[in-house]
């Protein structure tokens, strides 16, 4: 079993993303400290493996976690939403106690 889980639909989008970025190929996910509830989310395009960095992969779509954000995603699904409303990475992680309204800050 994979540490972090990639839905279809996000391993689509990424692919999408990098597909207009000639010099990156992989979305890098980071778990930084602020946002209302402690913890963040930070995404970024990137063509470089630091490291410590670990590899996932889903449908040619490739996300990178350096090794200390992965102890707070272990386990998380990365997932996609597309709506009126808004389009965004979700990232559903059974480490997290609480988020914000917005599911882009976290407490542990």
């Amino acid at each position: 079993m994979n540490e972090i889980e990639i839905t279809d639909f996000a391993a689509k989008h990424i692919l999408k993303l990098i597909s207009t970025e000639a010099d990156n190929d992989a979305l890098r996910i980071e778990v930084k400290g602020g946002g209302c509830s402690g913890f963040q989310y930070e995404y970024s395009l990137t063509n470089e493996m630091e490291p410590g960095d670990l590899e996932f992969k889903h449908n040619g779509a490739r996300v990178l976690v350096d090794n200390i954000s992965i102890n707070y995603l272990k386990g998380s699904t990365i997932d996609y939403t597309d709506s009126l409303i808004e389009s965004s990475f979700k990232i559903t992680n059974p480490n997290a106690s609480s988020s914000c309204g917005c599911g882009v800050s976290f407490t542990i």
